[in-house]
């Protein structure tokens, strides 16, 4: 991980004008067109069985996909920002995972890039949100939500993700 600051220094505010939440006018975020362009092609992505072809997929769209990336059956992407993901060499990203880099919320959205590194692995059911940067070799339990960055080598699990092993655990 290269970068220090917490997930929420790293993540951008965008206040939204006029009454309502943010996700009602979303058009003024990010081009319709763009929006729907990337969620066919994460469509397909989720569907493909060919990690070659997500891989391609995923880099049109404005994914950085290291070599050797496995994207999972079912895995999402960001649809309205996936040009602030990365995934590094030889990642695994599990069955229906989810990648967030945005959250529309009352009177602002916010982005932020995730970076997914070297042979980390994110389990089956997964959510990481924006901001959130994992490191390499780390390990994200099956249906976490992780909410902070995971340090190089970390195993967390858990809604908030924490982290797991015997040093860690409270009775």
């Amino acid at each position: 991980m290269t970068d220090d600051r917490s997930r929420h220094d790293r993540i951008t505010n965008h206040p939204t004008p006029g009454e309502g939440n943010s996700l009602a006018v979303w058009t003024a975020a990010k081009h319709p067109l763009r929006v729907a362009i990337n969620y066919v092609v994460v469509w397909l992505v989720r569907l493909s069985p060919s990690l070659r072809l997500k891989r391609w997929l995923l880099r049109r769209i404005g994914v950085t996909v290291g070599e050797g990336v496995s994207w999972g059956l079912e895995a999402t992407p960001d649809v309205f920002w996936p040009e602030l993901i990365t995934v590094e060499e030889y990642a695994i990203v599990g069955y229906d995972a989810t990648v967030l880099c945005h959250e529309f919320l009352q009177d602002e959205y916010r982005t932020g890039e995730v970076v997914i590194g070297e042979r980390a692995m994110i389990g089956a059911g997964a959510i990481v949100l924006p901001g959130v940067e994992i490191g390499a070799d780390a390990r994200v339990a099956a249906n976490s939500l992780v909410t902070e960055d995971v340090p190089p080598g970390e195993t967390v699990a858990g809604v908030p993700a924490t982290p797991m092993g015997s040093e860690h655990r409270t009775a």
